[in-house]
This record gives structure tokens, sequence and C-alpha cells, in this order.
């Protein structure tokens, strides 16, 4: 009788297939973004059609390759964020649990006291087995859209850490860079203090002899304690990014030397592919559609709330004062119990949980809007940067050979006595900051490029 019922239950559950049959999940494409996707970057420059898959190695740097490598390894951050994709999949699990029956058993003891008028009391132990089995029949797939919602959320997190491997990876290599221009600035400084303590000397020497006012002393011993001045902060610029880098690689920030070379060269080819592979490629933009596929589902399972639903449940066990009888499956009792459910007014529960589900699909649809839209600019930006930076770095480079020069002319005009020594100082101290300023655009063409691999969603 009890499958019949079961089998009653089925059929009409059947005959409103058709009613959940329209609830359908959106069908959506990465290329909604709310704006036409151009087909190349920029308006005339061309660029290569192809993104390198290890931008790491285009640095030729076996050192940066190691230091990155422990970073993945290491770094804590890093492994917080596996913790998270751990926990993502545990819970989608979690959420599809509901598919599957759920089934209890209990065995316990307990002692019973029974007391009797003129008689005393008498006390024995009496032995329970029960068992119980629930099972909700995903009819018109609410369960499964809830729990493959979840494993959109779960790719999302997994994706999410593929993007910090590679913000990552950048940050060290930037950090890499930056120390390796922090140790060359401190080596220019140096020069120049070298430089200027010639200069402290010719005019000590000149001013010994009466050739010049103790004013010219004045002022060079001046220039001379102000270039100790910047080797400080150089050498302390060195040690705060030295201590960063450090964390970077989970390593304890004691600020020990680590041996460098020169800044790489960059080629001058541009890897940049084209526009809309950056939709798939980079992981903030591949997360955030999978968390709105997530949204979608989880507005269409709320929807199937208002959907009748087949329960299935079970119930029995045993009860005895000998626990051999405990076993035997003559003595137990059980039974079995289908229904179906019709939500018919639940104070607005169902609809609220319906509106609030199709905020957040709105929500992330937005959020992927906008962030496809900073991806393009943060690759045009990128790209237009590599252009001025390079032209930048010409110009300084020149700079700098110029007020070499002028350095040199200017101490032997000095030594001769054709110049004043405002006029020297002026051309160490420009030499100088030519070649600070030199170091740092060459320093920041490499963290653009990194930029640039970033944005594009390049791999280590």
């Amino acid at each position: 009788m009890q499958v019949t019922n079961i089998a009653i239950l089925m059929i009409l559950s059947t005959a409103l297939v058709s009613t959940g049959g329209c609830i359908t999940v959106p069908q959506r494409q990465v290329q909604e973004v709310g704006a036409a996707i151009p087909s190349q970057w920029g308006d005339d420059q061309v660029f290569s059609q192809s993104t390198p898959e290890q931008w790491v190695e285009t640095f030729d740097d076996s050192q940066l390759r190691a230091l990155i490598d422990t970073a993945l390894t290491n770094n804590y951050e890093l492994k917080a964020a596996a913790a998270r994709v751990d926990a993502a999949i545990a819970q989608a699990r979690i959420d599809g649990s509901d598919r599957w029956p759920q089934f209890f058993f209990t065995v316990d003891h307990q002692q019973v006291q029974i007391r009797d008028a003129g008689f005393g009391s008498s006390r024995f132990g009496v032995f329970e087995a029960m068992f119980g089995l629930s099972w909700e029949v995903d009819v018109w797939g609410r369960i499964r859209d809830f729990q493959q919602a979840a494993v959109w959320e779960a790719d999302a997190t997994n994706t999410d850490y593929y993007g910090a491997r590679l913000s990552l990876a950048a940050r060290v290599a930037q950090s890499y860079f930056e120390l390796i221009e922090a140790k060359l600035q401190a080596a220019v400084v140096e020069q120049s203090i070298k430089d200027r303590t010639i200069i402290a000397n010719l005019v000590r020497g000149r001013f010994q002899r009466g050739l010049v006012h103790g004013l010219d002393l004045r002022l060079a011993l001046t220039d001379l304690a102000n270039a100790e001045a910047q080797m400080k902060q150089a050498s302390n610029r060195i040690q705060v990014v030295t201590r960063r880098l450090e964390i970077l690689i989970g390593h304890y920030p004691a600020g020990q030397q680590i041996e460098l070379t020169a800044l790489p060269q960059l080629s001058a080819d541009i890897p940049a592919g084209l526009p809309a592979e950056l939709l798939k490629r980079r992981p903030d933009l591949v997360a955030a559609f999978s968390r709105l596929q997530a949204a979608d589902l989880r507005t269409t399972s709320a929807k199937k709330l208002r959907l009748p639903r087949i329960t299935l449940t079970a119930a029995g066990g045993t009860r005895s004062v000998d626990l051999t009888e405990l076993i035997d499956p003559r003595a137990a009792a059980w039974n079995v119990f289908a229904g179906l459910m019709q939500p018919l007014f639940t104070g607005g529960r169902i609809q609220g949980e319906i509106s609030r589900n199709q905020a957040h699909a709105e929500e992330a649809l937005n959020f992927y809007k906008n962030t496809a839209l900073n991806a393009f600019r943060e690759v045009e930006q990128a790209l237009e940067a590599e252009e001025w930076l390079r032209q930048q770095e010409i110009s300084l480079r020149k700079a700098v050979e110029q007020t070499e020069s002028s350095q040199k002319l200017a101490t032997y005009s000095y030594r001769n006595g054709l110049i004043e020594i405002l006029t020297l100082l002026d051309s160490y101290r420009s030499t100088l900051n030519a070649q600070s300023a030199h170091l740092s655009v060459t320093r920041q063409l490499l963290s653009n490029r990194i930029n640039l691999y970033l944005a594009l969603g390049g791999n280590v």
C-alpha cells in the first residue's frame, strides 16, 4: 500500500513538470561587459598577437625565478588562499548533500525503575536501537541548482587562488627589481660622495693657499654632507625593500643582504594578445563570471521553492531488556511515509528569498562588467605607459651623458679659476640627479611590464 502511494505521488509530480520547466537559468556570455570590445589594443599601436605562457622567463633571471618559486611555496597569504579553496569545495559538498537520502542510527541504554505500592520497586535496563531516513526527491532540480551554485563559487575561489599566485609573483618581481634599483642608487650616491670628497679637498687646499674664500669651502662641505645624508636614505630604502621581499618569500625579515645583478633589458616586442582574450585569461574576470553563474543558479533554485516537494521518510527500531533480542529483526518495528508538500502561504519568505537572490545576481552582473572595464583600462594604461616610459628613458640616458661631460668640464674650469664654486657643485648635483632619475625610470619600465603581464593574466 505504501509503495502504491509513493507511485501515485511520483505520477502526480510528473504531471506538474510543465509548471517547473519554465524556470530556467539565464544563458550568460562572457562578452556581456556593457561596452563594445575593440579588435585590438590602442588606436595606432601594433602589438604582438600572443602573450607569454611563462612571463617570468622573459626577464631571463634565474635568481628571480628562484625567489618566485620560493614565494609560491612558502608565502602564507597564498597558503590562506589555498585553504579558502578547500573550504569552498567542502561547502559545495555540503550544499549537495540534501540530494541524497539522510540515514541516522542510534543505540542507547536506559535504566528504568518501577515503583509498586506495597511491593517496593524494581530496576531493570532497556536497550534501544532506532533508525531514521529522510529524503527529498529533487524532482525540479532545486537542490541540484543550489549545489551547482556552490560548485561555481568553489571554481571562482579556485580562480582567485591562481590570481593570488600571479599577484604574488608580480609583487616579488617588482620588489626584486626595486631592490636592485635601490642598491644601484646607493652605488651612485657612494660614487658621488667620493667625487665630492675630492672637490672638498680641492677647495680646502685652495682655501689654505688663499686662492678662495671660506664661503667656497663651506659650500663644498655642505654639499658633501648632503650627499652623505642621501647615502643614509638610500641604505634605509635597501633594508626596507629587503625585508618586504623576505616577507613575500615566507622568510623572517632579517634584512639579510641579497646578491643582485643589474636591471635586465626589456624586449622591444610587447606581447599584448587580443582584447577579447582577456575575458578568458584574467583570473579576476573568470572568477567574477563564475560568481555571476552561481548567483543565477541560486535565483533559479529560490524560484523552485514555490513548486511541490516530494519527501520520503522512514523510521523504526526495536526495544528490549535483553541485548540479544535487540538484533533480532523480528522484534523490529518500522514505517515508511511519502508526502507531497505544496507551499501556499509563507508570509513572503519565498518571494523575499527570490528577490534577494535576484538582487545578488544583478550585483554580480554589474560587478563583472565593472571588473571587465577596469581590466581593459589597466591593459591600455600599461601599454600607453610603455611608450612614454621608453621615451623618457632615452631622454634621461642622454641627460646622464651630458651631465657627466659637463661635470668633467666644470671640474677643469674650477681648477683653472674659470667658474665659481656654485657652478661646479651644481654640475655634480645635476649628474647625481640625472643618474638617479635614469635608474628610476629603468626600473619603472620593468614594473610597468610586470603590470602589463598581470593585467593580461599571464601565467608564471
